[in-house]
């Protein structure tokens, strides 16, 4: 979750959903205390994880700046004039970009780096950012709790159709 919100493509789409199977089977222990699995516990270690790394994205953002985008963006698959739209979309609508980017996959990802490139302040930042991440958490975490023992079944029907 660390990794994700400081843009390293680590989907949190597939590790909260694990987290959730975890949960779901109480016989699973959790390898920090070895107890089993606990669904709030695990909640609030993803939005901390993912606050850490969106101050992270943000710091890196501040730093680099636009001059390193308009040199390397393109490296990156992001052009300058997307740069140009998302500094104009903070600057129209400000804080809330931080909470509902945090629910949007692949924008959730870069979002905390085009915030700090934009330079919107750090608190509203870390304040909508952290209220954002924490929908998404539960709503995926819960998701594998309720998938529980249907992986398998999932996995089944997710196979290629050999007909």
């Amino acid at each position: 979750m660390v990794f994700e919100s400081m843009i390293i493509p680590i989907p949190s789409e597939i590790i909260l959903p694990f987290a959730g199977f975890m949960i779901s089977d109480s016989s699973k222990m959790e390898p920090l205390t070895h107890n089993p699995w606990n669904f709030w516990i695990v909640v609030i270690v993803g939005v901390a994880a993912n606050t850490t790394g969106s101050l992270l994205g943000y710091a890196l953002g501040a730093r680099l700046g636009r001059p390193f985008l308009d040199r390397w963006g393109k490296w990156l698959l992001v052009r300058p004039h997307e740069v140009d739209q998302a500094e104009h979309f903070f600057a129209r609508w400000g804080s809330p970009t931080a909470f509902f980017s945090r629910m949007i996959p692949g924008i959730r990802t870069i979002i905390s780096f085009v915030a700090g490139v934009s330079h919107m302040p750090i608190k509203p930042f870390v304040i909508y950012s952290t209220l954002g991440a924490i929908p998404w958490t539960i709503g995926l975490v819960y998701a594998g709790t309720v998938l529980g023992d249907h992986w398998k079944d999932l996995r089944e029907n997710l196979k290629p159709s050999t007909t």
